[in-house]
């Protein structure tokens, strides 16, 4: 009987420990209720006290089974806490629980799930002591003063090698470091599927495109793996609570996750207002996919921009570019390239992920910014495509 016991509450303890972090929400409750483990704990008492006083040595193995493990009061010595982008209560309390800040996670849960404030605890680092009372430990993080703060903007659509240079000089961790780290996408955690196609092509893991833009706070104690972990952790969370490799499949026709995340990038480059996002998105696809197009190529200069930052070569503007620098046979990302290029040229975000999931129907082969705050005009026809240059070059844009 009471191994039995002692497994269940083992069983409960990695129970929790094990939950997904979206798989529980705020304020939700753990099941039981305190009544019922009085209850059941006078029971335990007086069946023990039947049984004879040598049978009480178990008392403590129950007691501990039910009522829930805490410490008392504030704490021993100083430890930091990440709460990742994201987590609800069980992910905190679970992070408590492997730092040693609380004695289980059952403890802080209760203590969150009696105080309505639990709701306002912010991602980021903080400042904790090891044994801490789970009350102890959410009343510490819900004192701004023991929160971090170290965070960084990553703005949308920047490249990898970008990224790197705006972590490096935040950080002082040299770039050399992110760039060894990024040479590995799937030990900073990128599922092997996410680089799959369905063009025939062979795909090219590179980390570029995993990179989520957003603010993002920076552990004191970081590295540079652990910073791309974060970033690649946020993406596959986004991504995931907007369906987006599922919609792909079943709405894209033939198109992987992967390709549309490279259509996303793209889009984010070449798109002027977030509202031509999709439309872009969609111009990319039937460029590539739709046998519409004569060359069955991209024809986007970002992508040669691309190429040269990555060989650290200045970008150029359109007008800039020389005809070795648009059709390149060396250049991977050549803009004369039959079909999709072979990684996303950048790091998108949300709203250009949701334009290449769900594009607007339509079926535009050109576009062209038209006025200087970036809206764009679409066509199907080159013919058309030129009424509309005239457009940009009446409003001085090109």
């Amino acid at each position: 009987m009471m191994d039995d016991l002692d497994l269940g509450f083992d069983e409960q303890e990695r129970g929790e420990k094990g939950k997904h972090r979206r798989g529980r929400r705020k304020g939700g409750r753990s099941g039981g209720g305190r009544g019922k483990t009085v209850l059941a704990l006078l029971l335990a008492v007086v069946l023990l006290g039947g049984i004879g006083g040598g049978a009480l040595y178990g008392f403590d193995r129950i007691q501990s089974y039910f009522v829930t493990p805490d410490y008392d009061g504030g704490g021993t010595e100083d430890v930091t806490v990440q709460i990742p982008q994201g987590a609800f209560l069980a992910d905190m309390a679970v992070a408590l629980h492997d730092a040693g800040v609380v004695k289980s996670t059952k403890a802080f849960i209760e203590a969150a799930d009696a105080n309505s404030r639990s709701r306002n605890i912010q991602p980021g680092t903080y400042k904790l002591r090891k044994q801490m009372s789970g009350e102890s430990a959410l009343a510490a993080m819900l004192d701004p003063q023991n929160r971090v703060v170290n965070g960084l903007t990553i703005p949308e659509g920047r490249t990898a090698k970008s990224i790197f240079k705006l972590l490096s000089d935040h950080t002082k961790i040299p770039v050399k470091d992110f760039e060894t780290a990024a040479k590995d996408p799937e030990a900073l955690g990128v599922p092997d599927w996410w680089f799959k196609r369905e063009d025939g092509k062979k795909p090219k893991k590179s980390i570029e495109g995993f990179l989520f833009p957003d603010t993002y706070e920076i552990p004191p104690d970081a590295t540079a793996e652990t910073i791309l972990k974060q970033m690649v952790d946020h993406f596959l969370t986004v991504t995931g609570e907007m369906e987006f490799a599922d919609r792909v499949q079943k709405e894209r026709g033939g198109i992987s996750p992967y390709e549309a995340l490279i259509v996303a990038s793209l889009a984010q480059a070449e798109a002027g207002t977030k509202k031509d996002l999709g439309k872009v998105a969609r111009v990319a696809y039937n460029r590539a996919y739709s046998g519409t197009f004569d060359c069955g190529c991209l024809e986007m200069d970002v992508t040669v921009n691309y190429y040269l930052e990555l060989t650290g070569q200045k970008t150029k503007t359109s007008g800039q570019m020389t005809q070795s620098d648009l059709n390149n046979p060396k250049n991977p990302y050549n803009r004369k390239l039959r079909g999709m290029i072979p990684t996303p040229i950048n790091n998108p975000g949300k709203e250009a992920l949701e334009g290449a999931m769900d594009p607007p129907a339509g079926d535009w082969l050109f576009f062209v910014a038209i006025d200087k705050e970036g809206n764009s005009a679409f066509a199907n026809t080159y013919e058309d495509h030129l009424k509309n240059e005239a457009k940009a070059r009446e409003a001085g844009i090109i």
